[in-house]
């Protein structure tokens, strides 16, 4: 990036939005301005067009624009009245509609003047845009419905980004291409992982075979190092009555993502958005000693929330959502060292996943904003601070959020970044001290006294859905070999070795190496071409040589040399190869 600072580019992004409304404005005098925000890398802007337009179009209004952005010099910032500025805006609904919302908010109405251009927003932008918007591109085009609810009308939205440098938009628009060849929805489809059906509707995938076992792989890593740091499993319904949800804060603070259910008895129910309420209820079955104390529960579930059509995208958005979630219920005085043996769970799962330097992020609440939060400021210092301390025990620089807190309690978040250089927020630690306030959860401590408790929420993926989204793209579709649904493709030369192939693949499979035949009438060439298509880790081709007792060559994806292995030492090669990827000396 340049040496311009991070507020900087928004300023420059959010110019360059409103340049493109300029454009649109003079070449479509009829479409009306919604609303033009900036987002992660770049901006868009929602028009209703009274005639639709296409991508083809874009490049005329790029043209439109750097014409434009040649006469912008400084912005003017003005306010007016409600009434001012609804006749300014008198021809534009959707604007009316924003000054109204502003104005019962109590909220000043701004308007930012480019040249002849004005437009209401609340800013900032550059103050002197002289000979700085020029480094932009529009991306694609979209739909979008007005405020995000299917009920309003469609727009069109226009995508773009911006940069100060030629060098950095160059670099953004090269990444961009590598990530449309990594695209977990095209390769999901390609790699036979997942698929999506009308029938069973928008938001909901349905997993192979093969992706099945990719999903199973990897959280049965994450349950081995649970397991090992004393995690109990545990099971819950998917329904739950409203009254759970009330007492926890999810039913206010979920309310329009929730899919609810009646029963004929009239009671409300509602399928599950989160899986920590549910805990709760196991921890308070019966009193617990403080010698009982900590208990740890694992539970990989799937949790459902009401997600807008508009906002689905392949794993990464969806409604259905598998959590590989965990609660630990413990003294105030355990939670140091139940944090960091979450910390080291995540270290070890990630290091083998392909991200090994992660980035840490301090997620902490908003005190100017306390009505999005559950419990009292002291509850939320003392989490806070205890934090910050688990980040200074493991030496790390932790930038801190504010405003980004889960709404029971704070949170440390890694990010990692990807092999394009994209950054993802992937495992969180939570901290929760209202959970048990709510819950009245407590334990006997040593003087027979109740002892109110902590709530530790933890999940390594997170959502399986989007963390795979991520694994996808970051390795474009060539899994590791530990993680990889099928490690070993043996492929018979002939007729005459079928039958010692499927022995080979049997023998292999029974010994927990994850393998399949190709006994198919292709050529030999050809087997070897499927193979490297879906990716295989290793191919292995059987013949005469290998009938005889001679050595395998492993034709290993991305590798130009072929490895030779004895047969007798294959299972044991494999295996040797499996735990040096995960960093494990056990068996996983």
């Amino acid at each position: 990036m340049s040496d311009q600072p991070k507020n900087e580019l928004f300023k420059l992004r959010h110019t360059v939005a409103h340049l493109l409304a300029a454009a649109v404005q003079a070449l479509y005098p009829d479409a009306k301005r919604t609303i033009g925000p900036v987002i992660e890398n770049g901006f868009y802007y929602d028009f209703d067009f009274h005639m639709p337009i296409s991508e083809a179009d874009l490049k005329a209004i790029e043209k439109k624009m750097l014409e434009i952005g040649k006469t912008w010099k400084a912005c003017k910032r003005s306010q007016m009245s409600p009434e001012e500025a609804k006749a300014v805006l008198k021809n534009n609904k959707y604007k009316c509609e924003l000054i109204d919302e502003f104005a019962g908010a109590g909220e000043a109405i701004s308007f930012y003047t480019h040249g002849s251009f004005t437009d209401l927003c609340e800013g900032p932008h550059l103050e002197d845009p002289t000979g700085q918007l020029k480094n932009f591109k529009l991306l694609s085009l979209a739909g979008a419905y007005w405020r995000g609810s299917e009920k309003n009308k469609m727009l069109t939205r226009i995508y773009g980004t911006a940069f100060f440098t030629k060098e950095e938009l160059r670099a953004h628009l090269n990444m961009l291409e590598e990530a449309k060849k990594r695209d977990h929805r095209k390769l999901g489809r390609e790699l036979d992982l997942f698929t999506f059906s009308d029938k069973v509707g928008p938001g909901l995938p349905l997993w192979t075979p093969r992706g099945t076992r990719l999903r199973h792989v990897l959280n049965d890593f994450v349950w081995k190092l649970r397991e090992e740091r004393g995690y109990e499993r545990v099971e819950i319904p998917h329904i739950t009555k409203k009254d759970l949800y009330e007492t926890s804060g999810h039913w206010e603070k979920f309310k329009d993502e929730l899919f609810r259910m009646t029963t004929r008895e009239g009671h409300e129910f509602a399928l599950k958005p989160m899986n920590c309420p549910h805990h709760t209820q196991i921890f308070d079955r019966h009193p617990h000693s403080y010698r009982e104390m900590p208990q740890r529960y694992a539970n990989t579930t799937m949790v459902y929330r009401d997600e807008q059509t508009g906002e689905l995208h392949g794993l990464s958005r969806v409604r259905c959502i598998t959590q590989d979630d965990a609660h630990v219920f413990c003294r105030h005085g355990q939670i140091k060292d139940e944090m960091l043996k979450i910390w080291d769970i995540v270290e070890i799962f990630y290091r083998a996943a392909g991200f090994p330097d992660l980035k840490v992020e301090l997620s902490l609440h908003d005190p100017k904003q306390p009505e999005k939060y559950l419990g009292r400021p002291e509850i939320w210092s003392s989490a806070e601070d205890a934090l910050r301390e688990i980040v200074a025990i493991k030496g790390v620089e932790a930038e801190e959020k504010p405003g980004e807190a889960a709404f029971y309690g704070p949170k440390i978040d890694f990010i990692a970044k990807d092999s394009i250089g994209r950054m993802w927020q992937v495992a969180t630690i939570q901290l929760d001290m209202n959970m048990p306030e709510r819950f009245d959860l407590s334990c006997v401590n040593e003087e027979g006294e109740s002892e109110r408790i902590a709530m530790v929420h933890a999940a390594i993926m997170g959502s399986i859905e989007r963390f795979l989204s991520v694994m996808i793209e970051h390795h474009a579709g060539a899994f590791p070999l530990w993680m990889a649904p099928i490690q070993v493709r043996v492929a018979s030369v002939g007729e005459a070795h079928v039958e010692m192939v499927e022995r080979l693949v049997r023998e292999l499979n029974s010994h927990g190496v994850r393998a399949e035949v190709d006994v198919s009438d292709s050529t030999v060439g050809n087997k070897i071409r499927q193979a490297a298509k879906m990716k295989m880790p290793y191919t292995i081709i059987y013949g005469d040589q290998e009938r005889d007792g001679g050595p395998f060559h492993i034709r290993e994806f991305g590798c130009d040399e072929e490895r030779l292995v004895p047969q007798k030492d294959l299972v044991e090669h494999v295996e040797r190869r499996v735990k040096e990827q995960m960093g494990v000396d056990k068996e996983v």
